[in-house]
């Protein structure tokens, strides 16, 4: 009986080794479960070897798993290195997520980047809060994030800082009692700095209008229920004001967060990127653009 070691079972195979486990296995390769779980039985059948225990609900690899989870990565760098060399490219897609905030200036100009990086691939956009982006980051199904917050994790790469403004609606003036906020559900980084900065200089507020998404925060402060603090990288919303009355709060640190398993190169590569766009001043034209 000939036995082989097929490419597609190994991509899974290191693909576990990776992510760390079948279910972000599955979700970062685009396949079922099973399917994975399947091309790991067919690599012990053709090895007659045991490559995964289970322990309780998780599993592990074994000495013989590691072993050729070594191999695997070994083989799969030779077999497309052979591709490329006959101008043969396996399309993927490369998934990068990103709150609302200064989304329309920043992502284009760093998935111009990566599609340099990966000339096979695509890229794929993901707008949602912090904390569902960190949760994909977890399951796989991100491949990049751009997070606001400290670079406080080995995953996360420091590209610099974002700079904050107050917006209102036109003719919005100062109220005498505590200062009336929009802002967007908690926990959120602009909501926090919005609070700590006027406590910090001794002016009440209170949160008269929340959102979830950046068109409802908008619309909010254009009805004038209150001020926002936003980071749109230079640009006024439509119909908003920068509002001047109020003191101006300390930036906030942008991070690029990768997943486990990331080539560092990538990960690397974006944050350049960040980085030279966030240096750019904000009245320079090409960070102009529509909406936020």
């Amino acid at each position: 009986m000939s036995r082989t070691l097929d490419i597609p079972p190994l991509r899974s195979l290191v693909a576990v080794a990776d992510s760390g486990g079948f279910q972000r296995a599955a979700t970062s390769l685009h396949l079922s479960q099973a399917a994975v779980s399947q091309h790991v039985r067919r690599l012990e059948a053709a090895t007659g070897r045991v490559l995964v225990e289970r322990i309780g609900r998780g599993s592990r690899f074994t000495r013989d798993g590691e072993q050729l989870v070594g191999y695997a990565r070994r083989l799969l760098a030779v077999h497309d290195e052979a591709m490329r060399s006959f101008g043969v490219e396996t399309e993927e897609t490369f998934a990068i997520g990103s709150t609302e905030h200064a989304a329309a200036q920043l992502l284009p100009r760093l998935a111009e980047t990566l599609e340099e990086s990966l000339p096979a691939g695509t890229v794929h956009f993901r707008i949602d809060r912090g904390a569902a982006l960190r949760e994909s980051l977890l399951t796989g199904r991100l491949d990049l994030a751009l997070l606001l917050g400290p670079a406080d994790d080995p995953r996360a790469i420091a590209v610099g800082d974002l700079e904050l403004t107050w917006f209102c609606a036109p003719g919005w003036r100062r109220p005498d009692g505590p200062v009336p906020l929009v802002a967007f559900d908690s926990p959120c980084q602009l909501r926090s700095r919005a609070l700590e900065t006027l406590a910090d200089h001794g002016i009440p507020a209170s949160v008269g209008a929340e959102a979830n998404q950046l068109a409802g925060v908008h619309a909010a402060v254009g009805a004038g229920l209150g001020v926002a603090l936003l980071a749109t990288l230079g640009q006024t919303p439509a119909g908003l004001d920068v509002c001047h009355e109020l003191p101006s709060p300390q930036p906030l640190p942008l991070a690029v967060w990768s997943r486990r398993g990331l080539d560092a190169r990538l990960a690397r590569s974006a944050a350049t990127t960040l980085r030279r766009l966030l240096a750019v001043p904000p009245s320079s034209p090409r960070l102009l653009a529509q909406g936020a």
